[in-house]
């Protein structure tokens, strides 16, 4: 079975309101959607709420789901652009940095390019790589088996036997820690607007 096919049959399920369906679609795409909409944001927090808001509009409106239409990793990047940019615009009233997400809000408004390929590139590059290096050997192992090797959080805490508690856990410390390193990393001269808007 297809993954696309795996994915039609999981919104099936949450249309008929089965959570551990959720769980699994949550599990499968979390965190390329919370890198997605971390790039859009460029808070973590506010990523984090945009992830929430989006696997609660999956969980409310997955019958409008059309696999015929296209993609469900389309379909999920467009709702979670649009949660962010309605974050940003929200989050942009009265601060002092108005002008700049204003400008970021409109690249990403207008942005052209293949949302999945966007989220591939930056996963792929080199200075994803080089941050890699920098975090401990447990967070790089489950870090390199998710995005690298294509493994659930779940088929990680089996093939490693680490609870799926702590998985999680490691992946999440583990992007912040990324996070931190890629942001240092785009403030260095050799890493200016052409490294990120290619």
């Amino acid at each position: 079975m297809t993954e696309s096919m795996e994915d039609s049959r999981l919104m099936q399920q949450i249309a008929e309101r089965d959570a551990s369906a959720l769980e699994l679609l949550y599990d499968r795409y979390e965190r390329v959607v919370y890198s997605f909409a971390y790039r859009i944001v460029g808070d973590p927090m506010t990523a984090e709420e945009t992830v929430q808001e989006l696997f609660l509009r999956v969980w409310n409106n997955a019958e409008r789901y059309d696999a015929s239409q296209g993609k469900l990793t389309t379909w999920m990047f467009a709702i979670t652009r649009n949660i962010a940019v309605d974050m940003l615009r929200r989050k942009s009233k009265g601060a002092a940095t108005t002008a700049v997400q204003n400008e970021s809000l409109a690249a990403y408004a207008d942005e052209q390019t293949n949302t999945e390929q966007e989220v591939e590139r930056k996963w792929e590059g080199t200075r994803i790589r080089e941050a890699l290096s920098q975090l401990n050997r447990d967070q790089q192992q489950v870090i390199e088996s998710i995005y690298y090797g294509g493994l659930t959080q779940q088929e990680v805490s089996s093939r490693f036997g680490i609870p799926l508690g702590t998985v999680k856990s490691r992946v999440r410390l583990a992007m912040k820690q990324l996070q931190k390193l890629l942001a240092d990393a785009e403030l260095q001269p050799d890493a200016g607007r052409e490294g990120i808007h290619p």
